[in-house]
């Protein structure tokens, strides 16, 4: 690919979607499910839930070699690295680039994740523990690649290997904004002239005992076990909790100029993009978004928009109590009174918080927003609480030109992340 011509910006954008989520394996069934407001939450079937607090979950219904995947990959991949690599097939195919045509070394990888492999290392001490019976566990049952497991860093190294990369590769873990960090540092790569091509997203797949234990214990969940498909309930006043999920979302970014030259079909811009810390508490948040708000202020800025400019807000949107109206707060204090004339949605409602990956997942329902003119609803949302008083679409999607999308995230440790999605011809200040 052609450099882009000295003191010229380099801008980046996304042209191609790989999507695994509940309820939805591909981009085109995802984006029907939370386009129809159709949940995806059900009582947990990976494991016998019975035993704890919170019992529903927003599961993928995922066969590896269905989904393309030879025994070996199987073998050797816990379930998260699976779905990155799955997803990042359709995203490639989705972008039209012929990778093996590009430089390796200026092809990057940028894969986020919350928990990573969860889900393998809880089976594998099954396994070695014979159930948890033995105090001195035995290796000589565990898979052979646990190593793979343990260390996160695998996630990237299996993306690489399936679309040939050989330039930057970097892991994000920063709990649940994992998957907007992802994106954000992958476009700050090619920005620096470091890659002309990322492969970026996150995976994570928690739903095991460990983490359904976790959760319990701080009561972050719901235990609203009795009606698992209205159980996660964004901004409504009867939410009290919210719903584990699972799943990936990959992207091809790649330099504007370059996607340009080669007639590639452009989903947004990745215009701006800011992340913070609130230095506060690990689970806490202030009620009045300071940390957020300032993550939406610099990536508005570094997107050259205006409050104003801002056609839709996809939510965090969690379903807890204090994280529903802090998020409404940093709304309110970074847009102003634009903040009560923007649509705002929680995908949440429909295909649960699958942590790291949930960000990634997000930013694809923002671009398909984009894309269809179509801002997805917030399912479940009846009776909306008092405190959280601005436009939260609820039920039903609505028809409205989307040429700037804010998408945020918030994570436990007090990470607070903004990205902007804007179409490349906008007008900015």
């Amino acid at each position: 690919m052609t450099a882009t011509p000295p003191g010229q910006e380099r801008r980046v954008v996304i042209t191609g979607v790989g999507v695994t989520a509940p309820g939805a394996l591909g981009t085109k069934d995802f984006w029907r499910l939370i386009s129809d407001g159709r949940t995806a939450t059900r009582r947990i079937s990976l494991f016998d839930p019975s035993p704890f607090r919170s019992q529903v979950a927003a599961e993928v219904d995922f066969d590896p070699e269905l989904a393309g995947l030879g025994p070996q990959e199987v073998r050797r991949m816990d379930r998260a690295a699976q779905f990155a690599v799955v997803t990042a097939r359709e995203a490639v195919h989705d972008s039209g680039l012929d990778f093996t045509a590009l430089d390796p070394v200026r092809t990057g990888v940028t894969i986020g994740s919350a928990v990573g492999a969860t889900t393998g290392l809880d089976q594998e001490y099954r396994t070695v523990s014979d159930g948890g019976r033995l105090d001195l566990v035995d290796h000589r049952y565990a898979v052979p690649h646990l190593y793979n497991f343990l260390v996160p860093s695998s996630f990237a190294t299996e993306v690489a290997w399936a679309v040939g990369a050989e330039g930057p590769g970097t892991v994000v873990s920063t709990g649940c904004t994992s998957g907007l960090d992802a994106v954000g540092h992958a476009a700050g790569v090619i920005r620096d002239g470091l890659a002309d091509v990322m492969v970026a997203g996150a995976t994570d797949a928690p739903i095991s005992p460990i983490t359904v234990a976790c959760f319990d214990a701080i009561k972050a969940t719901t235990p609203r076990n009795d009606d698992p498909e209205h159980a996660s309930r964004p901004f409504d006043s009867s939410r009290n909790g919210f719903v584990l999920g699972e799943g990936a979302a990959v992207f091809v970014l790649e330099e504007l100029s370059g996607a340009r030259r080669r007639g590639a079909h452009i989903y947004a811009e990745v215009a701006g993009y800011a992340t913070r810390s609130n230095a506060f508490h690990m689970t806490g948040l202030r009620p009045d978004g300071k940390e957020m708000a300032e993550a939406i202020r610099v990536a508005l800025d570094e997107a050259r928009l205006d409050a104003v400019d801002i056609d839709y807000i996809n939510a965090h949107g969690s379903g807890t109590k204090q994280n529903d109206r802090h998020e409404t707060a940093a709304f309110k204090r970074s847009l102003g009174e634009h903040a009560y004339r923007t649509p705002v949605s929680s995908i949440k409602s429909m295909v649960g918080h699958s942590l790291g990956a949930i960000g990634s997942i997000e930013v694809a329902a923002s671009v398909l927003a984009m894309e269809h003119h179509v801002v997805p609803p917030t399912a479940n949302l009846h009776n909306p609480d008092p405190e959280c008083d601005l436009d939260y679409v609820p039920l039903t999607a609505r028809d409205r030109r989307t040429d700037a999308v804010l998408s945020v995230g918030s994570g436990f440790g007090g990470f607070q992340s903004a990205v902007v999605l804007a179409r490349p011809d906008r007008s900015t200040r």
